[in-house]
Order: structure tokens, then C-alpha cells, then sequence
């Protein structure tokens, strides 16, 4: 590999502009494909817009670079294999099969001795008594597919309720989900290098608003910081069976004091957006040290750190930038509801000031309105 390597990426959203902007001090360079001709990573470098299923132009673009990863989890399987022909692709494919859909993703987990909540597969409004039997009722049906944000989600509280949202959504294809009643949710990263060499960041307390992540903070609550050796034990089994190669992130529920997985994520992860500031070393820069088969950097925190995701209408940069210890992070996309358009890192030094710093944030972000 040439000393200045072009890093393809499948996926031209913010989670792709932030790997480039991780990895341009590195001397890195850097192509996009998306099939989105307005994807923001095309602000940064080249960019590809093709549909995935364009094999001619996915070989053409596998050709012209050195290695490839991924920033977005529902690139199809076997476009990721004709690439691995080509040229090396991380984190496998084989990672994207197992987390792509959710039924197989609880099963791999649950095989792995990985605790997860009570599943069982919908195909029909025939399978809703005995899913619900197995599950349990309050739960939770979702789309095997797809879902990301609360997207494609239901909670079902009694079987007439059940039956009514199989159909809602779609009629198959669906698993039902025991609903956990937790305490707290939080998140690993951990990453894992071409040479075997493995990292964990702190866990990561996480607070989810509609089904969309509101706000990060670490170091998590002390309960949760209890939970670290069962975080890392979970996500070392997952790096192992899969033998990954770069970022993973998973997240749990906390319930009873044990943690619960929700789902992982096989790539950069927005739960992780703090490590920009917050890191000695990012998750952005850390797995592209692992594509590459570089040293890993330190995941030490830089202090009491707090994230909070910007969604729908984008504050005034100067009512962010007032406050203390704030980083403002705009990803180029065009504001509207629901959607992630930027985020806020916070850096305090005691949990005190980082409370009273995330508020003077979120007020500032929740005062912002369309133009």
C-alpha cells in the first residue's frame, strides 16, 4: 500500500465527512459512494453517486482506491463481497449480514452468550399468539429491516394490538421484541485492528428522545461504569466471532443491574461523536488506525464530556459557541424535522459544570426554529 493510502467509503453521510476529517492529518485521502447525489461527505472529496446495486460502477470505484469500510450498516451484503474480491473491506462482510437484520442479529448475539431480550419471528398474523406467548406482553414488534431511529418500531400491549401493527407494518418480516423495563441505556465502542490489537472506550450513558438519540455522557453514572467488564466481555466475543476490523459499537439496556443488548452497529457509532474532543484518540481516527493496521490511540477521556445530537432546525452558531467548553459540529445537510443535522460536544471539568452546560445547550438547541 502506497504511503499516502485512498480510503474508499460506502456511504456518504456525516459519519463518512467525519472519518475523512479524522483522517486527512493522517495523510489520507478519500473517495465516497452513495447513491444520494447531495450526500455532505461529498463537500469533503470525490464522491460517487451510484446505486449500490451497480456492480459495474462498485468494482470500477473498489478499483480506484486502496481498502474500503463502511459508515452506514445497510450497504447490501453482496455488494460488500464482490468488493472483498477486489480489494480489502473492513469491517467484514460478514459483519454486515449479522447485524443488518434483527433476527439474525439476536440469534448470533444470543449464541455468543451475549443477554438479550426474548425474541421471537412474525411472517404472518398467524405467529402473533405464540410470539406474544414467548415475549411476553407489553413488548416491542419491529421490522427485521431497515429500522433506525425509532423507525419501523411498535409497542404492542395486547394481542388485538399486536395483529393490528403486524399488518401496519407490513405483515412479515417483523420480530417481536420482550420489552425491558430499564433503568438507563448506554453504549460500548470498542475497535479492533488488522493486527489483532483490541480497545474499549468508556461506556456511555445515552438518552434517546421518539426513538432518536438525544444526548450522550461520560464517564456514564457510576452503576453503569459498574458494568464495564461485562460490556467488554460481550463486545470481545463479537470481535472474535466476526474477526472484525474496525469500530463496533453496541447498546445495551441496564435493567436489574445487568446489561441487555439492544442491537450493535458495525461502524462509527453517533453515541461516540464525543470522542472527537473527548478522546485522546477519536473513534473516527481509531478506526481508520484499525483499517490500516496502525498503532491504536488511547481512549482516555479528556474530562467530564456530554453530547447532544441537533435534530430538525440548526441553532445560531453563536448561541452554541458562548457556551463554556462547547464544540459545534454542522454536517452541511439541510435542516428538517427529524432530521440529524449537526451536534454539540461539551467538555467540563467536574459533573456539575457539564450538567449545567448541557442544559445552557439543549435550551439553545430546542429555542432553534426553520428559517
Amino acid at each position: 500500500m502506497n504511503s499516502n493510502p485512498t480510503i474508499g467509503i460506502l456511504g456518504g453521510g456525516q459519519l463518512g465527512r467525519m472519518l475523512a476529517l479524522a483522517g486527512y492529518p493522517l495523510g489520507l485521502r478519500f473517495r465516497f459512494f452513495d447513491p444520494d447525489p447531495a450526500a455532505p461527505s461529498g463537500h469533503l472529496a470525490e464522491h460517487v453517486p451510484a446505486p449500490y446495486a451497480d456492480a459495474e460502477a462498485l468494482q470500477a470505484f473498489a478499483a480506484s482506491v486502496d481498502l474500503l469500510t463502511y459508515e452506514f450498516e445497510n450497504v447490501p451484503v453482496e455488494a460488500a463481497r464482490k468488493i472483498e474480491a477486489i480489494r480489502p473491506i473492513y469491517p467484514p462482510p460478514a459483519a454486515l449480514e449479522a447485524a443488518q437484520d434483527r433476527l439474525t442479529e439476536k440469534s448470533f448475539l444470543q449464541n455468543l452468550g451475549v443477554t438479550t431480550p426474548e425474541f421471537a419471528a412474525i411472517n404472518s398474523t398467524a405467529d402473533c399468539a405464540a410470539a406474544a406467548e414467548c415475549c411476553g406482553l407489553p413488548a416491542v414488534l419491529k421490522t427485521r429491516r431497515m429500522g433506525y431511529d425509532g423507525k419501523g418500531q411498535r409497542i404492542v400491549r395486547t394481542l388485538a394490538e399486536l395483529e393490528a401493527a403486524t399488518l401496519e407494518l407490513g405483515g412479515a418480516g417483523l420480530i417481536l421484541e420482550q420489552f425491558v423495563p430499564f433503568s438507563a441505556e448506554c453504549s460500548i465502542l470498542a475497535v479492533r485492528s488488522t493486527t489483532g490489537e483490541t480497545a474499549f472506550y468508556p461506556l456511555v450513558e445515552n438518552v434517546h428522545r421518539s426513538g432518536i438519540l438525544h444526548s450522550s455522557r461520560v464517564p456514564a453514572s457510576s452503576n453503569i461504569q459498574a458494568l464495564q467488564a461485562d460490556a467488554e466481555v460481550f463486545a470481545g466475543r463479537i470481535l472474535s466471532a466476526l474477526n472484525y476490523v474496525g469500530v463496533l459499537a453496541i447498546e445495551f439496556f441496564v435493567s436489574d443491574g445487568r446489561l441487555i443488548a439492544n442491537e450493535m452497529a458495525p461502524r462509527v457509532h453517533n453515541s461516540g461523536h464525543w470522542s472527537i474532543e473527548g478522546a485522546e484518540t477519536s473513534q473516527f481516527e481509531n478506526h481508520l488506525r484499525a483499517v490500516l493496521g496502525l498503532p491504536l490511540g488511547s481512549v482516555e477521556l479528556r474530562g467530564e464530556v456530554g453530547m447532544l445530537n441537533i435534530i430538525g432546525p440548526i441553532p445560531a452558531r453563536a448561541s452554541i459557541l458562548k457556551i463554556t467548553g462547547a464544540h459545534l459540529h454542522l454536517y452541511g445537510k439541510s435542516a428538517r424535522p427529524n432530521r440529524k443535522v449537526g451536534h454539540v460536544t461539551l467538555i467540563a471539568s467536574n459533573p456539575e459544570q457539564l450538567t449545567s452546560v448541557l442544559q445552557q445547550a439543549d435550551d439553545a438547541i430546542q429555542s432553534a426554529v426553520f428559517d
